[in-house]
């Protein structure tokens, strides 16, 4: 490795080593870019050893004693990092071999902060489900108080960023723990705006039964703490942030995790709190179950998605 990287790759993980390795190996491929890796272990009940890696001199260790959260371990990463730019990964995403290569080059084309790519949305065993589309750079500040979980495709495993902004930014709110990547894509495009790549330079990995979609009580307060923090952008830019949506998100999420019930009860919850005829619907086809919500899956994507080639070597099935 050259004595100082051009990317320092963050990855916060905690008991997680079944998984881990396989995404560092994806970090550490990558074409015409020197990186290195910061794995930041925030408090797994059993650390994995300095050779879980191979002994691989690019990747370092940072170890939290105890689990802080995922806000701490990304800023413990990017405290740490030694390249003038920061790539975001979560522990079970995988990349493309280009993915740096050539978010660097669009990045220093457009003179641009920060890029993001287009995404593959995966299943566990790495079979296509979506092509998530890299928004318009100019369109994404309002996208992210209009439409924000749609806005940045695959969130902190997408993003790269020059490590001297979002050290300027001061990183991730450390009070947020689900929502803080979506905090800090609002402050960085108050900063200016990114650039973007339509390759699916990243395979974002979809659970069924993440935690994102057990803890909504959480994901409410959360979404108060940061709608009141950037209310003053929100109306300067004469939008509001919309809770119908977001509320149809934290449903949605139950919906795919099987859980039928709670999901109805978060659409009926919103039918009546902001009076949408649409959310009783909603309410209905999660009761009736995924055969209803497949029907319309189907009408919307019709043809079989085909797994990128860069993605065929990580796969477990053919």
């Amino acid at each position: 490795m050259a004595d100082r990287p051009d990317v320092t790759v963050v990855i916060p993980t905690r008991d997680r080593w079944d998984v881990v390795p396989r995404t560092v190996a994806s970090a550490l491929a990558q074409e015409s870019v020197e990186v290195e890796a910061v794995v930041v272990d925030d408090g797994s009940a059993q650390p994995a050893g300095e050779d879980a890696f191979g002994g691989d001199p690019r990747v370092t260790i940072v170890r939290h004693a105890r689990p802080l959260g995922v806000s701490h371990a990304r800023n413990a990463g990017i405290r740490a990092a030694a390249g003038p730019w920061v790539a975001l990964l979560d522990d079970d995403d995988l990349w493309s071999p280009l993915k740096l290569k050539e978010q660097l080059e669009e990045a220093e084309r457009t003179g641009a902060d920060w890029v993001y790519s287009a995404v593959v949305l995966v299943d566990a065993a790495l079979r296509p489900l979506e092509h998530l589309a890299a928004p318009d750079p100019p369109a994404l500040p309002d996208l992210l108080i209009s439409e924000p979980t749609s806005a940045i495709p695959a969130g902190a495993s997408n993003v790269c960023v020059r490590t001297d902004t979002i050290r300027a930014t001061g990183g991730f709110d450390e009070h947020l723990f689900h929502l803080a990547d979506w905090d800090l894509w609002i402050r960085l495009a108050a900063e200016g705006l990114p650039a973007a790549c339509q390759e699916s330079h990243v395979a974002y990995v979809r659970h069924p039964g993440s935690m994102l979609v057990k803890v909504p009580d959480l994901l409410t307060r959360e979404a108060d703490y940061l709608f009141d923090k950037h209310a003053g952008e929100a109306a300067a830019r004469g939008l509001s942030f919309d809770r119908l949506r977001f509320e149809r998100w934290i449903a949605s999420g139950h919906r795919r995790a099987g859980r039928r019930r709670q999901a109805a009860r978060v659409y009926l919850r919103g039918a009546v709190r902001h009076r949408s005829a649409g959310n009783l619907f909603r309410a209905l086809g999660a009761l009736l179950g995924e055969t209803t919500w497949g029907r319309v899956a189907r009408r919307r994507h019709t043809d079989p998605l085909e797994r990128p080639r860069w993605l065929e070597s990580f796969a477990e099935v053919p």
